[in-house]
């Protein structure tokens, strides 16, 4: 027996003229829901297409656009033909980045606004992470540590490999925040990451050209690395804030020049 889906949507405001929710605005909400509460996990196939459109009292046309709503925000991958279907995907972070990120160009946000709101948040995961870290934590950290270890000592008294480098530079930083016990914190540090990894590499390119110096400063970092990671471990909550505080200062001392604090974030990726 087909039930028609409607008159459950919420009224929604364009300009200046109220709009009501399309059918298939509504049937995406309904998928969406399951799949948040899930009712709908990740790797489960959706029923077939003439099941939901008879459960929606709906035609093929208008199911198919639902579908298009749920696979542009990457909740389900439809693949067509005998075999096909619709299938939940896995929660992924680059999504809402994607769309952060676009928002932050659209305002004009600067390279230094981005900066400024990791030097509040980081720290603070820093003292949560000290405070109810694991095992696991401490060895992945210095896992990272251990990485950028070798890739200093590859350039010997070069310069490491810049690429390489900030990569795993930002995976210390994505780390401290990823596993600091606030989920919300988490996904802030992964949409951040694009902006952040992108801007630090370019910085370095420019910072190396005939700068002597550049050795022994990657040398420094690694101790600072090293000082946060036995903080957090010996459970410093107050210290491992304060440290990485003081390192991140630090650091954009030596990434941001003057002209870099003002770059806008669409200017990054060309």
């Amino acid at each position: 027996m087909s039930r028609p889906i409607g008159g459950t949507g919420t009224v929604t405001r364009v300009g200046t003229v109220l709009r009501a929710p399309k059918t298939a605005e509504l049937i995406a909400t309904h998928l969406r829901r399951q799949i948040v509460k899930g009712e709908l996990k990740t790797g489960d196939t959706l029923p077939s297409e003439v099941h939901l459109m008879e459960q929606f009292g709906v035609s093929r046309p208008t199911l198919r656009e639902a579908f298009r709503i749920l696979e542009a925000e990457s909740l389900i991958g439809v693949r067509r033909g005998s075999r096909g279907g619709a299938r939940v995907l896995e929660p992924d972070p680059m999504v809402a980045a994607r769309h952060v990120g676009l928002l932050l160009q659209l305002q004009g946000t600067t390279v230094q606004d981005v900066y400024e709101a990791r030097m509040i948040t980081e720290p603070a995961c820093a003292r949560m992470l000290a405070e109810k870290h694991t095992d696991q934590d401490i060895t992945d950290l210095r896992a990272v540590l251990e990485d950028l270890r070798q890739i200093v000592d590859a350039g010997f008294e070069a310069v490491p490999d810049v690429a390489t480098w900030s990569l795993a530079s930002y995976r210390f930083h994505e780390l401290i925040m990823q596993r600091c016990g606030n989920k919300t914190l988490a996904i802030q540090g992964a949409v951040l990451a694009d902006i952040v990894d992108t801007h630090l590499r370019q910085a370095l390119i420019k910072e190396l050209g005939g700068n002597e110096n550049m050795p022994a400063r990657f040398r420094k970092m690694l101790r600072s690395y090293a000082k946060a990671i036995d903080l957090i471990e010996a459970g410093d909550a107050d210290g491992a804030e304060k440290h990485w505080r003081k390192h991140m200062e630090v650091a954009a001392q030596y990434t941001f020049s003057r002209d870099d604090k003002n770059t806008p974030v669409i200017d990054l990726f060309g």
